[in-house]
């Protein structure tokens, strides 16, 4: 029977944290112990009864330290879901005790920080893998498998549109903050862009037609196609039949006109993500950055408006 992973977890109150606690389960392994400054984190209990919990990094910091040099119970990896500015940070304090950081998306926010991680990295001699679920998706790598099996010079005409509402707790949490989240591009759509990248190549064009606190647009040519991309956090925009049947949220990606389902089978790719990193095959820093350096550069970007080849729902 294998020992089980020793893991930590810093932002266990989030949307996201539980989605760690059960692949930490489901592989097998054990959370040792968790940190966030809110302590509304009674979920921990359905998975980890007996892990510790700190409001305080400090404490978090010192109690990683103080496993590490006694022996006993080390952790061996440390999932990170904390905002998106305390990425970086959080990612340094673990490799620093002498763990693996397993890091929500986006990693950091900007090209450069990769860079210096992977400094740290060299330093420690420890790992930091990016949670890039969408890949392990099983009908985004068959339409993967499918461009790489078809014409070698063809471009395919991408229509990307994301609509998740959010009310007026949004603008005044760190995720509508661009100096902490990045900005709607960065929070709701570097996943989208980490796909698209994946799946089409790299960047040859970069075009923003609309950004705003709650909405932004844009055109992105790949090396194997032209991407007309629509992001949104307001309501208003969900279309007529979407909101009549009272659905909140409105995922779409069209391939050369065709609808490309893949609404279902989001539930266990956490796991699936987690196996993968244990067996050594976890996505690192190189896979992070072509969506990193994407989103950096939505983000500061002046908006050309109405002009080119924007994405329908701009008007």
């Amino acid at each position: 029977m294998n020992t089980p992973v020793q893991f930590g977890l810093i932002g266990a109150a989030g949307y996201i944290a539980p989605r760690h606690m059960k692949a930490i389960k489901e592989t097998g392994n054990n959370l040792l112990a968790a940190l966030d400054p809110f302590d509304s984190v009674g979920i921990i209990d359905s998975y980890f009864p007996d892990a510790d919990f700190f409001t305080e990094p400090e404490r978090f910091d010192r109690h990683m330290d103080k496993l590490r040099r006694t022996g006993s119970k080390t952790m061996e990896y440390v999932s990170i879901c904390s905002p998106n500015y305390l990425h970086d940070s959080h990612i340094r304090m673990t490799l620093r005790n002498q763990a693996h950081a397993i890091c929500e998306k986006p990693l950091v926010l900007n090209p450069w920080n990769v860079d210096a991680l992977g400094e740290i990295e060299k330093e420690t001699g420890k790992k930091i893998f990016n949670i890039l679920q969408l890949r392990h998706h099983h009908a985004v790598v068959s339409l993967k498998e499918k461009i790489e099996n078809g014409p070698e010079n063809k471009k395919y005409d991408i229509d990307l549109t994301y609509i998740t509402s959010r009310g007026s707790w949004y603008f005044y949490s760190w995720k509508g903050n661009q100096e902490k989240s990045g900005g709607i591009a960065t929070n709701i759509g570097v996943h989208f862009f980490d796909m698209l990248t994946w799946i089409f190549g790299n960047v040859q064009q970069n075009i923003v037609h609309v950004s705003a606190n709650n909405k932004a647009a844009g055109f992105l040519e790949l090396e194997k196609a032209r991407v007309r991309w629509f992001l949104s956090v307001d309501r208003n925009d969900l279309l007529e039949e979407i909101s009549s049947k009272g659905q909140s949220t409105y995922r779409s990606i069209k391939v050369d006109g065709n609808e490309f389902e893949f609404s279902g089978g989001f539930t266990d790719l956490h796991t699936v993500t987690y196996q993968n990193i244990l067996d050594g095959k976890g996505f690192g820093l190189d896979c992070s950055m072509p969506s990193i350096s994407i989103v950096h550069d939505i983000r500061n970007m002046n908006p050309v408006g109405l002009k080119g080849d924007f994405h329908p729902l701009v008007k």
